[in-house]
């Protein structure tokens, strides 16, 4: 995993700009509660089926999701495993960014008894 000075890397540049569309974060907020066909994705959306696959695309390219054949069904399922590693990359900046605020609180705390 990158240090915080890092780049998080192509894999995860790509997973998290394709997360930046509304659209493709409520289709994984929807796979998340179990897998679905696009038929099944697109009928909560006042969008084709056509724009709904061209989302699943984005987030199939980038690892979130996987599409399979079931005979002439092609459910979606959400990737957990890679979804993960956005929430370790995200969990160590905070841990990173926390530190260092303890760090200047500190540095200030000990600023202040030096005067």
């Amino acid at each position: 995993m990158p240090t915080s000075l890092e780049s998080p890397g192509p894999e995860l540049d790509s997973a998290f700009a394709a997360l930046g569309d509304p659209v493709r974060r409520a289709l994984v907020t929807r796979l998340a509660h179990g897998d679905a066909t696009v038929g099944e994705l697109a009928e909560p959306f006042d969008v084709t089926q056509q724009a709904i696959s061209h989302h699943i695309g984005v987030l199939r390219r980038c690892g979130l999701v996987e599409q399979r054949r079931e005979g002439t069904r092609r459910p979606c399922r959400l990737r957990v495993d890679r979804l993960s590693l956005l929430g370790t990359w995200i969990d160590d900046q905070r841990r990173t960014w926390n530190d260092r605020l303890v760090a200047l609180e500190q540095h200030l705390i000990d600023d202040g008894a030096d005067r």
